[in-house]
């Protein structure tokens, strides 16, 4: 895998000496960050969500170097991007050197097509204040992805622009290896907006990811079915054939999530509100939001920004649970019921998590805090009440969570209340930018976790970045 991404360095390199003659902008992005605590881990909001830039370790100091080009030509048919950043992060007893962005994106019309790992969100939750999307939250580092399709919404024909739609399909690579090596992503996704020019504005969007593929040494799982005609059973999520797993023979091929999303946003005046609500679905058949089997569950959020007050941009809460999951019996006495999702958990040992991080909602808890060496998530049934605030105050932006979750782990004893773990996440940020200091941004951030989840941990981050023109400093 290295020796690929030292290939595709090469090829940005050599798209970096090309554009200088076209007078296109690639801009640098340095920070220099140290992060100490007391107690287990760093407070969890220090470094969740944040693609795993930030160690869990209670002492580490980082350094990421990036360079992207964005689209410069947004009239023009044709125009294309690139970025590289690499991370070397010392966490006390060990030290990780990895590439964490790099690819390459072309537009052609209103087409995508992007190869590489980038970072992305294509969820409606609120991009800076919200505890993550149910599905994908930003948590985890950005997989290795081939990805063609409209990422920006586009008018649908004859309608006046009052109907929007965007989507894309994804063909990615897990390459951390947990048991079972080389396993494969499918993902697609489609989004339709509704609302023009009004000031009221509908979203709904449709997810399906499906892990499918890989070897393992266990001679219990093999080597996965892969090829073009299981890439259609997966597209199309049908069972499995003989040279697949009893389990995938009856059920579905791979381990599939279906994500649904609904989002209403409202103008009035200078101030914007913001309503949204997500589910998943880990078990058939797929019915619309609002009635499936484990309708309990989601993640529901309401959010208030303005314009013109820059002490308070916006404000935030969420509510998220994830403790029905469709009931707590799959079989019983012969009879399926088809509950007992056991979200994010599956045939392949490490779930839907990437370097022992939950791909998903972070509040489903990373395999990284298990001490036990499981690599899987032993807290899946959580109920969790998340609260966000931003704004400017002369200059200093800043930016506050609040999250407060029981737990009760992921045991068919349902929802037992000596399982019940309580635990709070605060956090606050605030950045200043610096002129006499190179126009370098300051920052510094204080966290704390208080519970039985994680334990008691309190630290404080203190970082430097600096972002220009890469060709005129």
């Amino acid at each position: 895998m290295f020796k690929k991404n030292i290939v595709l360095l090469i090829g940005l390199y050599l798209f970096v000496t090309a554009i200088t003659a076209q007078n296109d902008t690639v801009r640098y992005d340095v920070v220099l960050s140290g992060l100490a605590a007391k107690g287990d881990y760093a407070p969890f909001w220090m470094h969740n969500r944040q693609y795993a830039k930030v160690s869990a370790s209670p002492q580490s100091v980082g350094l990421q170097l990036g360079a992207f080009k964005a689209f410069n030509h947004q009239n023009k048919w044709f125009d294309y991007s690139f970025g590289v950043s690499g991370l070397v992060r010392n966490n006390g007893d060990s030290t990780d050197l990895y590439f964490h962005e790099i690819y390459a994106q072309a537009r052609v019309l209103i087409f995508d097509a992007i190869i590489g790992s980038k970072e992305e969100q294509t969820g409606v939750e609120d991009a800076t204040l919200s505890s993550g999307g149910f599905l994908f939250s930003r948590n985890a580092r950005p997989l290795p992805r081939v990805t063609v399709g409209m990422l920006n919404y586009q008018p649908i024909p004859f309608t006046k622009g009052y109907a929007e739609i965007r989507g894309a399909l994804s063909q990615g690579w897990f390459r951390d290896d947990m048991e079972i090596a080389d396993v494969l992503l499918h993902h697609k996704y489609a989004y339709f907006r509704f609302g023009g020019k009004l000031p009221v504005h509908l979203q709904y969007g449709f997810e399906h990811v499906a892990q499918w593929g890989g070897e393992s040494q266990n001679a219990q799982i093999g080597n996965q079915p892969t090829g073009i005609k299981n890439f259609i059973d997966i597209f199309l999520g049908r069972s499995g054939g003989s040279d697949a797993t009893l389990s995938d023979q009856i059920n579905t091929l791979g381990n599939h999530i279906i994500g649904q999303s609904l989002r209403l946003d409202v103008q009035l005046s200078d101030y914007e509100w913001g309503m949204y609500w997500q589910i998943i679905n880990e078990e058939p058949p797929i019915r619309k939001i609002g009635d499936t089997m484990n309708t309990p569950d989601g993640l529901w959020g309401v959010s208030l920004r303005n314009k013109n007050f820059p002490f308070v941009k916006g404000i935030l809460y969420e509510y998220m649970n994830s403790t029905d999951q469709s009931g707590p019996f799959h079989d019983r006495d012969g009879i399926v019921y088809g509950g007992n999702d056991s979200y994010f958990l599956g045939q392949y040992p490490a779930g839907w998590s990437y370097y022992s991080r939950t791909i998903g909602t972070p509040l489903i808890t990373s395999p990284l805090y298990n001490k036990d060496g499981k690599i899987y998530t032993t807290n899946n049934r959580v109920q969790a009440h998340h609260f966000g605030i931003e704004g400017d105050v002369y200059g200093f932006n800043y930016r506050m969570l609040a999250t407060f979750s029981k737990n009760y782990g992921n045991t068919s004893v349902y929802l037992s209340e000596s399982l019940l773990k309580r635990n709070t996440s605060l956090m606050f940020e605030m950045n200043k930018r610096v002129e006499r200091l190179w126009n370098a941004e300051l920052g510094c951030t204080l966290g704390m976790d208080k519970g039985d989840l994680f334990g008691n941990n309190y630290g404080v981050q203190l970082s430097v970045r600096k972002v220009g023109d890469l060709f005129h400093w």
